[in-house]
C-alpha cells in the first residue's frame, strides 16, 4: 500500500506541487513560443511527454553504466534518439502540428525539463518510478501549455481548437507581451494553490536546472537567499 502511495506521489508532483513551468520555471521558451492555440500546445506537450517518459526509462537503465565524467553528452545522447523518433512520427502522422511547432520541436533536445529530471532523477532511481517521474512532468508540461494555448487562443483569435467562441479579437494575446501576461497570472496562481495547500514554494528556478551542483549563480543565489533569512529571522527577534 505504502508502496503503490510512494508511486501515486511520484506520478502527481509534477502536475501541481513541482510543475516544470510553473512552479520550476523550466522550459519557458517553448511555453511562451507555441501556445498561441491549444492544438500548438497539447502537440509540444505530447511530444516532450513521450520524449521524458522513455529517456527517463533508458537513463534509468543505464545509470549504473554510464561514466559519471561524461553522464552529461550520453543524456543528451539518448534524448536526441528519441526526439528524432518522435519528430519522424509527428511528420508522418500529423504534419500540420510538424510545421506549427516548427524548430521547437526539434529544440526538445535541449529542454532544461528533460535534462533536469534526467540528472536529478532517472540517473539515481530505479526504472519505474523513472516512468512515472517522467509521465507526472510530461502531464503537468502539457496541462501548463494547454491552460495558455486557450486563454491566448481564446482572448487572441475568439477561438478554441479553431472553433468560433467570441466575436472580439484582442490580439495582444497572441503577440508575445500577451504570452508573458498570461504565464506570470498562471505562475501567481500555481504559487497560490501550493501556499494554500501549505507547499512550500521554490525560492529559486535554478534548484531545477539539472546544472545547480556545479553552478556559481546558483550557489549565489542560495547564499543571499539564507542571508536574507538570517537577517528577517534576527529583525524578528
Amino acid at each position: 500500500m505504502a508502496e503503490k502511495k510512494s508511486y501515486l506521489q511520484e506520478f502527481t508532483k509534477g502536475i501541481i506541487k513541482e510543475n516544470p513551468v510553473l512552479c520550476l520555471m523550466l522550459g519557458t521558451c517553448p511555453t511562451l513560443a507555441v501556445t498561441t492555440s491549444a492544438s500548438n500546445a497539447i502537440g509540444m506537450g505530447v511530444a516532450a511527454t513521450a520524449v521524458l517518459v522513455c529517456s527517463n526509462a533508458v537513463i534509468s537503465l543505464l545509470r549504473k553504466v554510464i561514466p559519471d565524467k561524461i553522464r552529461i553528452p550520453a543524456y543528451i545522447t539518448i534524448i536526441a534518439g528519441f526526439v528524432t523518433i518522435v519528430q519522424m512520427i509527428v511528420k508522418a502522422f500529423a504534419p500540420a502540428i510538424n510545421d506549427s511547432l516548427g524548430i521547437f520541436l526539434p529544440l526538445i533536445v535541449v529542454n532544461c525539463i528533460i535534462l533536469g529530471r534526467a540528472e536529478m532523477y532517472a540517473s539515481k532511481n530505479p526504472v519505474l518510478p523513472s516512468i512515472l517521474d517522467g509521465l507526472g512532468m510530461g502531464v503537468g508540461f502539457t496541462a501548463a501549455l494547454l491552460c495558455m494555448g486557450i486563454i491566448r487562443e481564446l482572448f487572441g483569435s475568439g477561438t478554441v481548437f479553431g472553433l468560433q467562441v467570441l466575436p472580439v479579437q484582442i490580439l495582444i494575446f497572441i503577440l508575445p507581451p500577451g504570452g508573458f501576461f498570461v504565464y506570470g497570472v498562471l505562475i501567481a496562481l500555481a504559487n497560490k494553490l501550493n501556499t494554500k495547500a501549505g507547499k512550500k514554494v521554490v525560492d529559486s528556478p535554478c534548484q531545477g536546472c539539472p546544472m545547480s551542483k556545479t553552478c556559481k549563480s546558483f550557489e549565489c543565489a542560495k547564499t543571499d537567499s539564507e542571508i536574507s533569512d538570517k537577517e528577517v529571522a534576527e529583525n524578528a527577534g
